[in-house]
């Protein structure tokens, strides 16, 4: 039976991908911060007794070697990060000190200890910013516009300099907005449905937002995370965009909230403090090398996702 560790596992990523991966028959070890961690993801898929979660410090290369010694893990899938784009403009040195110190820590420890362990890197799409051709391929230029997007730069591509300088098997993903039920609530897409629900009931009056005519590459988590896996059961390593290939706006994500809750369009209301210095206005991938190399298959429309979400919400709602 293999054994994949899976860092940031309490994330919506990490549930779905630790459900993927149990049931393809693997031992899941989970790591998390602390003692007390949010598994309420895992818990509603209903695995949570099926993966052994391990507190480790990411940033403590002494912990991450005790417990690749204890476990002897297969894969790793590094999910964790400070991965609020917002945040990391008020927080930037905790930011890129966590995204990249992790990196170094868990790819040091692979190196010392065992470098036939595969490694996956939860890359961005964010890491691409001010493009001047789209679609994105892997082949972009990269272009950071935040200190988050930054920190995801610097990590990519310690994973490449590792890759070719130790032979190592490292994966990177290059994951476009991707959403679903587990969605951590300060994602707008999340914050949309849910608060948009709470306008039809009635316990709302209206949605904040900030600029709504951004456009960007929106697809399903759990389709995602098929790709993740895929990625490290093929003979080389490489890296792949994981996207939908288009993009919508967050107007027209609100506009078909709205029309599916029946409410009026003058419920969403502009708010200056949603803004975001340095805002990428459009950006979309495509997702040729992941369909064509790894036999994944996308074809969800996000309008086909957004009802998925909306159905889920109502569902659990009153839970």
């Amino acid at each position: 039976m293999k054994v994949a560790i899976i860092t940031g596992v309490t994330g919506q990523d990490g549930a779905y991908l630790s459900a993927l991966l149990l049931k393809n028959n693997y031992t899941v070890i989970g790591l998390v911060r602390n003692d007390q961690p949010n598994w309420a993801g895992l818990a509603y898929l209903k695995i949570k007794e099926q993966v052994e979660l391990v507190k480790c410090n990411l940033l403590d290369i002494e912990q991450v070697r005790t417990i690749l010694i204890k476990y002897q893990p297969d894969e790793i899938y590094n999910l964790a990060a400070q991965s609020s784009v917002s945040l990391s403009f008020e927080e930037p040195i905790t930011t890129f000190e966590f995204n990249t110190l992790s990196v170094f820590n868990l790819l040091e420890s692979i190196k010392s200890i065992n470098k036939e362990i595969r490694f996956y890197q939860a890359s961005s799409s964010e890491m691409c910013g001010k493009v001047n051709q789209l679609p994105i391929t892997e082949n972009s230029i990269l272009h950071p516009l935040s200190p988050y997007a930054t920190s995801k730069v610097a990590a990519h591509f310690t994973c490449t300099n590792y890759r070719e300088s130790y032979g190592m098997y490292i994966a990177c993903g290059i994951l476009f907005n991707h959403e679903s039920y587990l969605r951590n609530d300060s994602f707008f897409v999340k914050k949309v449905i849910q608060q948009s629900i709470q306008i039809s009931l009635g316990n709302q009056t209206h949605l904040e937002v900030g600029n709504i005519d951004v456009k960007r590459d929106f697809g399903y988590s759990p389709a995602y995370v098929e790709a993740m896996y895929k990625m490290l059961q093929k003979d080389k390593p490489g890296d792949y965009l994981v996207c939908s290939g288009e993009s919508i706006s967050l107007r027209e994500i609100i506009y078909h909230v709205f029309s599916a809750l029946g409410i009026s369009r003058d419920k969403c209301v502009a708010n200056p403090k949603f803004y975001r210095p340095n805002e990428i206005q459009n950006i979309y991938g495509d997702n040729a090398k992941a369909k064509r190399e790894l036999e994944w298959d996308y074809d969800f429309s996000f309008y086909q996702v957004l009802d998925l979400l909306i159905a889920e919400e109502l569902a659990n709602v009153s839970k």
